[in-house]
């Protein structure tokens, strides 16, 4: 079985699986959701957030490289193994945060409250976090990670599963960027940077109960205009006080 074809199967179960676990910290962990409500995490409208996806293929990759030179062979090996996961997601993590800020004046995640972060994009103790999930990745998931690929691989039809699913995740990031364009325009002309999942939490509670459960996954839709959130939505903007 191919490589590219790995990496896709990889980056679809990453997906799906680091969207459930970002609702469930959303739900009950994160400080920038203090109503603790359900909120559809991360850019994208579907059930999946690109960045977990992009991580596994990442800490596959270095898992199968660790495997083959060597390095899982000693204590300091997984050790330095680690803290290459480590060293991976955390600069997956600012190049992405980066990118939105500077394309988008987007900000999905907020790490000002946390010492020693940069640009409120990443910061020691969550790099420390990584690395403490890449060992669970090696320990607990790479060995049943190989049994799923060698199950693909005797099961080839569930690549048309997998087809399906890049070209809904294609439509879902144009759509996503259709709406991140119109924000950006908003934020451009008043010089500010917006907090999505705060915005997305405006939205939602101008809802009724009802449409709050139909638009969970369509969060920014709603019968006003999305700049008429964002002017009224006080928490969810803040003021760019330098050039990121």
């Amino acid at each position: 079985m191919s490589l590219f074809l790995c990496l896709a199967y990889l980056f679809f179960i990453g997906s799906v699986f680091g969207w459930v676990l970002e609702v469930f910290f959303r739900k009950f962990f994160s400080s920038s959701n203090p109503e603790h409500k359900w909120i559809n995490p991360g850019f994208c409208v579907g059930p999946y957030v690109p960045l977990y996806g992009t991580g596994l293929c990442i800490l596959y990759l270095l898992a199968a490289l660790g495997e083959r030179s060597g390095l899982g062979a000693s204590a300091a090996g997984k050790l330095l193994l680690f803290a290459a996961m480590a060293v991976s997601m955390t600069g997956i993590e600012y190049l992405a945060g980066l990118a939105l800020l500077k394309w988008a004046k987007l900000r999905l995640w907020d790490y000002t409250g946390c010492r020693g972060n940069i640009q409120g994009l990443i910061c020691p103790l969550f790099s420390f976090f990584w690395a403490v999930l890449g060992a669970v990745y090696y320990f607990l998931v790479h060995p049943h990670v190989l049994s799923a690929l060698d199950w693909l691989s005797h099961n080839l039809a569930f690549s048309f599963v997998i087809g399906y699913f890049f070209g809904v995740f294609t439509l879902d990031v144009a759509y996503s960027a259709h709406l991140a364009a119109r924000i950006k325009r908003f934020a451009e002309e008043n010089n500010v940077v917006v907090r999505y999942e705060a915005l997305k939490a405006h939205i939602q509670s101008a809802r009724s109960e009802a449409r709050q459960r139909i638009h969970f996954f369509f969060a920014l839709h709603s019968e006003l205009p999305l700049a008429e959130h964002l002017r009224s939505a006080a928490d969810a903007l803040e003021t760019i006080k330098h050039r990121f």
